[in-house]
C-alpha cells in the first residue's frame, strides 16, 4: 500500500509531507494503541510510511472497522482548512464547523465509498483502488515546498 501511495502521489513535496505526518501520527498511535502491526510498519518503514497507511492501521489497532476509518479520514480532510480558514481570514470559528456540519452527509457517502473500495482491493488488488488526480494540486505543492516561508506543511 504504502508504494502504491508512492506511485499515485507525484509530487515529492506531497510525498515527503506524507511520511512526515504518517511518522509522527505513528509516534502517537504506537503509544495509544500498542500493536504488532504499527510495530512491523515502523520497522519496514524507518523513515516513514505514508499517513493514510499508518492511519489505517492505527485506526485497525482502535478497534475501528473501515468505514469508521474512512470517516476518520474525510473528517480530517475538510477540518484541516476549516481551521486554517478560521486562523488565516479571521472567519467566524461557528460558521466554519456549520460548513463542517452541512458536509456531513457527503463525508458519510465518501466514507461508504472508500470503505467498498478497499474491500474491493482486498479481492482484486491493489489496482482496484481509485486513482483521481489533480494535477494543479501536485504543481501547487511543488510550488509551495520552494517558498522560503510557509504557514503549513502541506
Amino acid at each position: 500500500l504504502d508504494e502504491a501511495a508512492d506511485a499515485r502521489t507525484p509530487s515529492s513535496a506531497l510525498r515527503a509531507t506524507a511520511r512526515k505526518l504518517g511518522r509522527q501520527m505513528m509516534r502517537a498511535a504506537r503509544v495509544t494503541w500498542p500493536s504488532a502491526e504499527l510495530d512491523a510498519l515502523a520497522a519496514a518503514r524507518p523513515r516513514g510510511a505514508h499517513q493514510p497507511i499508518v492511519l489505517g492501521l492505527a485506526a485497525r489497532a482502535a478497534g475501528l472497522g473501515p468505514e469508521d476509518a474512512a470517516h476518520c479520514v474525510a473528517y480530517e480532510v475538510v477540518s484541516g482548512p476549516a481551521t486554517a480558514v478560521v486562523r488565516l481570514l479571521s472567519l467566524d470559528p461557528f460558521d466554519a464547523t456549520a460548513v463542517l456540519a452541512r458536509l456531513a452527509p457527503e463525508l458519510d457517502v465518501v466514507a461508504r465509498r472508500a470503505a467498498l473500495a478497499a474491500a474491493e482491493a482486498v479481492v482484486d488488488g491493489l489496482d482496484a483502488l481509485p486513482a483521481a488526480s489533480a494535477p494543479l494540486l501536485d504543481v501547487m505543492a511543488e510550488a509551495h515546498a520552494a517558498w522560503p516561508v510557509r504557514l503549513f506543511a502541506s
